[in-house]
């Protein structure tokens, strides 16, 4: 089978909820990104077959064929196409399987796969709230799924805690997992770890002054368990709190994936090599304890073990998610999130699967590591797996 190669994997810096990137339109983010990578590839950018956008929110500013909007507001030229796709939290992530498989198939040879939320611009939710504020059905589980399930919806929130209960995590251990989040993001941010992969945005504050934002905004260095202790819970009788689950953010990420023949043809570096892809799906009630099988499946198709992965990404949802992967699967915690999660960083739902990538592949590298495993949870009980191998 072809091989599919990374060429370049950038994100945009985590932005918080009216933050630096509030006055970003959520196509220049992606944009900003896309021309990123086609600057650090040197590539033609008319060469490029498709552009494969993943976007949870689509609605307002993220619809009308956002991806191709994406395309349009970038230096691609306008013979470029683009699409926007779905697949809640791992969309991006998705997005990349599906760019890699178009090149390993042998369809196309130069796609980038990537992803925009701006969670400031267009709420979480907006879609459901506009359709409820226009009078339309705004509810997107019929009696059918209901009855199958006996619940009126499906909650991540219920799901996470769940999750904490099923495996007897204490509130203090996640707030413990949250506070070391932090911790690790802002020690990889004072040593420069992140900036490989950053692409610096113009942005201009509440006073009028200009600034590049090329940090992310969400991390507290300062953050202690006496701090994070104090957050109320999210449920009256749970143990999870906003501080030990992901911070809504706005951003952008990408990568540049080529086939072997566009590599030499074009004279293109790569940075890494897409091992293996899985995606499975399970109960969609519970909902986020997919990551588990994913994994194990990914391993199996990739001929690795867990001892072969050098660093593990599985995105921070809630706490509860990356400690129960790493429980079920007997993960060596000093290789999972090294750079800390989106506890610290951010979630910036679509955008999040090709950011975890970035951060993986250039955590990697730094390193001098060979294995990468990135993995997430996502609405509806679906998980998304990836393996890379830096170069």
């Amino acid at each position: 089978m072809p091989e599919a190669y990374i060429v370049s994997a950038r994100r945009t810096a985590g932005g918080r909820r009216n933050g630096r990137l509030a006055g970003w339109h959520p196509a220049d983010l992606g944009a900003a990104v896309l021309d990123a990578l086609i600057a650090e590839s040197g590539l033609d950018p008319a060469a490029v077959d498709d552009v494969i956008i993943g976007c949870v929110s689509q609605v307002g500013e993220q619809t009308f064929a956002f991806g191709r909007n994406v395309v349009l507001a970038s230096s691609l030229p306008d013979s470029v196409p683009g699409v926007t796709i779905d697949r809640q939290c791992g969309s991006s992530q998705q997005a990349l399987h599906f760019a890699a498989q178009a090149v390993m198939s042998g369809m196309q040879d130069i796609v980038i796969a990537g992803g925009v939320e701006s969670m400031t611009r267009v709420p979480m939710g907006s879609a459901i709230t506009l359709a409820h504020a226009g009078g339309i059905g705004a509810n997107p589980f019929p009696a059918s799924i209901q009855d199958r399930y006996g619940v009126k919806t499906f909650n991540q929130f219920i799901g996470a805690q769940m999750i904490a209960d099923n495996y007897g995590f204490t509130r203090e251990q996640m707030d413990r997992f949250a506070l070391e989040s932090h911790q690790k993001a802002a020690k990889a941010t004072s040593a420069g770890a992140f900036a490989a992969e950053i692409v610096p945005l113009a942005y201009t504050d509440a006073e009028g002054n200009p600034g590049v934002h090329d940090k992310d905004e969400g991390i507290r260095p300062n953050s202690t368990m006496e701090s994070i202790s104090s957050v109320k819970l999210l449920g009256e009788n749970g143990t999870l709190t906003a501080a030990s689950a992901s911070q809504i953010c706005d951003g952008a990420s990408g990568v540049l994936i080529a086939s072997e023949a566009a590599v030499k043809a074009h004279g293109l570096t790569p940075i890494a090599r897409v091992v293996n892809l899985a995606v499975t799906a399970g109960d969609p009630v519970i909902m986020l304890e997919e990551p588990i099988p994913a994994t194990r499946r990914v391993l199996a198709r990739a001929g690795l073990s867990m001892a072969d992965i050098d660093l593990f990404e599985v995105n921070e949802a809630f706490a509860s998610i990356p400690m129960a992967w790493a429980k079920a699967l007997d993960a060596d915690p000093t290789r999972l999130n090294v750079n800390g999660g989106a506890i610290a960083l951010g979630h910036p739902l679509g955008a999040t699967g090709t950011k975890l990538t970035a951060t993986l592949i250039h955590a990697l590298k730094a390193r001098g590591a060979r294995y990468g495993l990135q993995t997430m949870c996502e609405g509806g009980g679906i998980s998304n797996a990836s393996i890379f191998e830096v170069l």
